[in-house]
């Protein structure tokens, strides 16, 4: 139940209401699910189409306006940091074979954005991995983009839950509808519909966020979809948030006491997510973004229909 104060705050916005500048990035987690590419290759740096999927979501963040990424790493990771960095050598052999075009997309890459990294040293779950980040990101509000969700488009989900917070000076999430018989694989939101100009029937307030439940214990059967905007005190909440099962501080239950006490919307966000941390979700991201790509996309469909199944 949200509280007296966090319903003031829902109505009446904080001012001024200061810029999302940061994003948290979390790429510590040892993508045991893909076992074994990822025996010595980061999950964050497995190649969907032509780029690996943490480019993605940096991609994601640029294009939201957001002006510094803090990635949270961990032991293993660091073909990250490499791949985000600058590559003088392989730059200049690109320009003296006159591959002008490549070089400059190596560029690109490291020139995207400014990129900062922490370590977490155990793996403690997803609240965890964000609170490491806290001296980097300070005072003030903040995305968390999970690596291994993607999700493409013209408008991205973390500028929608950008201009959320601007308007409101709330934190929001992103959220999309579930097949009910499959709640139980995401975290779901308990909401009442909160519609205000210009964001309408999507917003609504948060009493509550379940953390996979039975379908018959589901409160709805809107899920969490790993893109997040939050104030920085979430970082007082998760300091407060007990370890929880396999002794990890989640995320949602951080987000629970902030729900209570000042506040937090859900925002079901226009786009099409991917979660690539799962093999079939992998597999139709895969799919999916080569059919739009557009040096590929045309030969790649007629192959497609092609095959004989």
């Amino acid at each position: 139940m949200t509280s007296p104060q966090a319903a003031e705050m829902l109505v009446h916005p904080p001012t001024p209401i200061r810029k999302v500048r940061k994003a948290v990035l979390p790429a510590a987690g040892l993508g045991t699910r893909f076992l074994p590419a990822t025996k010595a290759v980061p999950k964050e740096m497995l190649n969907v189409v032509d780029k690996p999927q943490i480019q993605y979501v940096v991609e994601e963040c640029v294009a939201s306006g957001i002006e510094h990424i803090i990635i949270v790493t961990g032991r293993g990771k660091s073909s990250i940091e490499d791949h985000f960095d600058r590559a003088p050598a392989l730059e200049r052999f690109l320009e003296e074979k006159g591959k002008k075009e490549e070089a400059a997309l190596v560029r690109r890459i490291s020139d995207m954005v400014q990129v900062s990294y922490t370590r977490q040293k155990e793996p403690l779950g997803l609240g965890h991995a964000v609170l490491v980040a806290k001296d980097l990101v300070g005072d003030e509000p903040f995305a968390v983009l999970l690596g291994d969700v993607l999700i493409p488009g013209a408008h991205p989900a973390t500028k929608q839950l950008i201009d959320v917070y601007q308007a409101t000076g709330v934190g929001a999430i992103a959220v999309e509808e579930v097949p009910k018989d499959k709640t139980h694989l995401y975290g779901i939101v308990d909401g009442e519909p909160a519609p205000q100009p210009p964001f309408g029937q999507r917003l609504l307030r948060v009493r509550d966020l379940v953390e996979k439940p039975k379908p018959e214990n589901a409160p709805s059967n809107l899920a969490i979809t790993g893109r997040y905007v939050l104030p920085p005190a979430i970082f007082d909440c998760l300091e407060r948030t007990q370890p929880g099962a396999g002794n990890e501080i989640q995320l949602t239950d951080g987000m629970r006491i902030l729900a209570l006490e000042q506040g937090l919307w859900a925002y079901i966000y226009e786009g099409l997510s991917y979660d690539a941390g799962d093999k079939l979700g992998f597999l139709k991201a895969t799919v999916e973004l080569a059919l739009q790509n557009q040096d590929l996309g045309e030969s790649f469909r007629a192959y497609l229909k092609a095959l004989k199944l």
